[in-house]
């Protein structure tokens, strides 16, 4: 049996009762504006630093400065970058990912086979930058939140589609096991 050919860039079907390999579909971090207070820091303190630098009152020496310039910057620049950095979303032909952590990593997976719900919210601000937030629940285990997630719809559109197809290769596998029952009603005894 040959395969059809696909459309939309979609890959072609494994044989039935072939493994399939996981492959990653998408990774991505939420949306960067949320940096964008620390970038306004970042350019302040550097002119601030370059406008005293040498021009300090008698009482301070340039040393303070440089250390009060580096607190701030460590304090309001570094450390939400790496907390940005370090929330990772991978979604793979299998599962959705998500792992966030910079000292003590967590992780969080959640299976398409099992089939969710996708619930998508998005302010106003959300939705001039196109962002969103996707809540994946399965109504066993604790809601996955994709907070702000750029593309936000591009993102639904995958899970749906991830979800659709991990069920349909579920189902055709189970109808492909020797021991299944054949589909169709049973055949009649020829008398």
């Amino acid at each position: 049996m040959t395969q059809p050919t696909t459309y939309g860039g979609r890959p072609q079907m494994p044989a039935p009762g072939a493994p399939t390999p996981e492959l990653r579909v998408a990774r991505f971090r939420a949306h960067a504006r949320r940096l964008s207070w620390s970038v306004l820091v970042l350019v302040a303190v550097a002119a601030a630093v370059g406008f005293f630098y040498g021009n300090l009152p008698a009482p301070f020496e340039n040393w303070m400065l440089l250390t009060a310039a580096g607190v701030l910057v460590l304090f309001l620049v570094v450390l939400p970058y790496a907390a940005w950095w370090a929330h990772v979303y991978t979604i793979t032909t299998r599962r959705v990912i998500e792992r966030s952590g910079l000292f003590a990593p967590r992780r969080q997976e959640l299976g398409h086979m099992r089939g969710y719900t996708i619930q998508m919210r998005r302010g106003i601000l959300q939705r001039m930058w196109g962002a969103g937030t996707l809540v994946l629940s399965d109504g066993i285990d604790q809601p996955m939140r994709l907070t702000n997630i750029p593309r936000a719809a591009l993102v639904h559109e995958v899970l749906v589609d991830q979800v659709e197809v991990n069920q349909i290769l579920a189902h055709r596998d189970a109808q492909s096991f020797p021991g299944a029952p054949p589909e169709g009603p049973p055949a009649l005894p020829a008398s």
